[in-house]
């Protein structure tokens, strides 16, 4: 009896017996890091070469160098608020005049976002602040005040544009003084 035995696969032939390794063409180079099997160094030359090429340590920046680059970083963070404006400004647009839950929420964190800002200033700025650029950190300090104030008046906007504000003679009727009329009409019967 024989038995019949099915063709194998290709893929299984190709499994257990990989293709050899195929040189590559002259013209291409190697890409960094990756050496060519058959131009690998050996582990003593490779350990030679790393022990040669150890780069220095890098220097300690100087304390002038440390308040340039505080600066910059108060920089930053005293233009986050303004970067972020142009989104806010389009949310609290497309959303509308009219009182509905989402506007009342884009109001809520306009005012609230720019507030927070200003009561926390000084913890914004106090990583940055050494005793030899307190001037410096001051003007970006008074730069953020204006950034987040920028901000609140985009609230303003919203809120004025809703019809919350009282800007017209009639939202202060209240107050006013009531005329004295010239004549009285009276009904007749």
């Amino acid at each position: 009896m024989t038995a019949n035995t099915a063709p194998v696969p290709q893929w299984v032939t190709d499994l257990n017996f990989p293709p050899a390794y195929k040189s590559k063409s002259g013209g291409i180079p190697d890409p960094p890091g990756y050496p060519s099997q058959s131009g690998a160094l050996s582990k003593k030359q490779a350990a030679k070469e790393s022990k040669e090429s150890k780069a220095q340590p890098r220097k300690q920046p100087t304390p002038e160098e440390m308040d340039t680059l505080k600066v910059k970083k108060a920089w930053e963070v005293a233009l986050a608020p303004i970067k972020s404006l142009p989104m806010t400004f389009f949310m609290m647009y497309m959303s509308g005049n009219s009182l509905q839950i989402f506007s009342i929420m884009m109001v809520y964190m306009a005012f609230k976002n720019p507030i927070v800002g200003l009561v926390g200033t000084n913890q914004a700025f106090e990583r940055f602040e050494s005793d030899t650029n307190k001037a410096k950190i001051l003007q970006v300090k008074l730069a953020y005040i204006v950034m987040q104030l920028v901000a609140l008046g985009v609230g303003i906007w919203k809120v004025n544009g809703m019809g919350l504000l009282p800007t017209t003679r009639s939202d202060w009727l209240a107050w006013e003084a009531q005329r004295d009329p010239l004549e009285f009409a009276v009904p007749a019967f």
